[in-house]
């Protein structure tokens, strides 16, 4: 369980720092990192440093197209361990 959630932790720390990066490029009109790239770092159990990057950051809070794909991907993590978590309390 330990391993898990230091796991978690690195990949939200990493979302994090990806979208704070290209929060940075944007400021200085350098070329962005794409959505795409994004969207693959939040898939991993990523959507809460997402969702700070969005909130704290200001990054992509004004496109609708990528809000809803972020919370098509959180829903997704949601449902996945609302469905795993009888098999992660059984580990621990």
């Amino acid at each position: 369980m330990t391993v898990l959630l230091s796991c978690l932790l690195f990949l939200n720390l990493s979302c994090f720092v990806l979208f704070a990066l290209d929060k940075r490029k944007a400021q200085r009109g350098q070329r962005r990192i794409p959505e795409k790239t994004l969207h693959l770092a939040t898939l991993p159990g990523a959507a809460p440093g997402a969702w700070a990057a969005i909130f704290l950051l200001h990054h992509k809070n004004r496109k609708a197209a990528f809000w809803s794909v972020t919370l098509v991907l959180t829903l997704l993590q949601g449902a996945v361990l609302y469905f795993a978590w009888p098999y992660l309390q059984a580990s621990v």
